[in-house]
């Protein structure tokens, strides 16, 4: 059986068989390169730090940090780039029966872990945390992640379309249903990232408590008293 391929997204089907010696010594590398870059971009800024500091402090080339981040952009993102693919991925994997909202839930719950981070990461929640303060503010990283938003946003939407056998361009909902989901995830990783306590099981109390809200809000008189005035 081919393995459905999610539009601009990953493949949905069957996890990837576990990696070879070779594939784990490279991702050690990289997990070596991503843990100092992140290190030093929250104890010395972003902006200030660069990338002949990364590979020294690694002890390898500048070829070798290329070889696995396009540049110091893709660096700071990786987690949140981790992050997204496991929620695009656990997406591709709920039951068709499950309704649109339900299974976008489903999906963020799904994609944090109360003992791990992000799949393929490397990294903690603590130091998760940390890097989300730090692209929260830096302004040069503040549009890209904007960017970065709006296209996870679109991949979104074309997969819930397609698991419900609609056409994005014709059918507003998948588009509509993803804005407010993806509304309710921004402000959940805000409080998070104001949190004392922040960390994988608070992040995923904040989403399910405010994304459980999302439809009372909507739908739902806020007043407890109705009695006419």
């Amino acid at each position: 059986m081919t393995r459905r391929q999610t539009p601009g997204g990953p493949p949905c089907g069957p996890p990837a068989p576990p990696a070879g010696l070779r594939e784990r010594r490279k991702q050690r590398t990289r997990e070596a390169l991503l843990h100092t870059a992140l290190g030093l971009f929250d104890s010395q800024g972003y902006d200030r730090t660069t990338v002949d500091e990364i590979v020294e402090a690694v002890e390898v080339s500048q070829r070798t940090f290329f070889r696995y981040f396009a540049n110091k952009e893709a660096a700071a993102f990786a987690v949140q780039d981790a992050v997204e693919s496991r929620f695009l991925g656990e997406l591709c994997r709920r039951p068709p029966a499950e309704a649109p909202f339900e299974a976008l839930r489903r999906a963020a719950l799904e994609s944090w872990k109360s003992e791990a981070g992000p799949v393929g990461s490397g990294v903690g929640a603590e130091l998760q945390l940390r890097t989300y303060r730090m692209i929260e503010s830096t302004p040069s990283l503040i549009a890209a992640h904007m960017r970065r938003s709006v296209e996870l946003e679109r991949r979104t939407a074309l997969l819930i379309a397609e698991r419900e056998g609609l056409d994005v361009e014709a059918d507003p909902r998948p588009r509509v249903a993803v804005a407010a989901f993806a509304g309710v995830m921004r402000l959940t990783g805000q409080l998070w990232g104001r949190r004392p306590d922040a960390g994988a099981d608070a992040l995923r109390e904040l989403t399910e408590l405010h994304l459980d809200l999302l439809r009372p809000a909507l739908v739902c008189s806020w007043r407890t008293d109705r009695r006419d005035l």
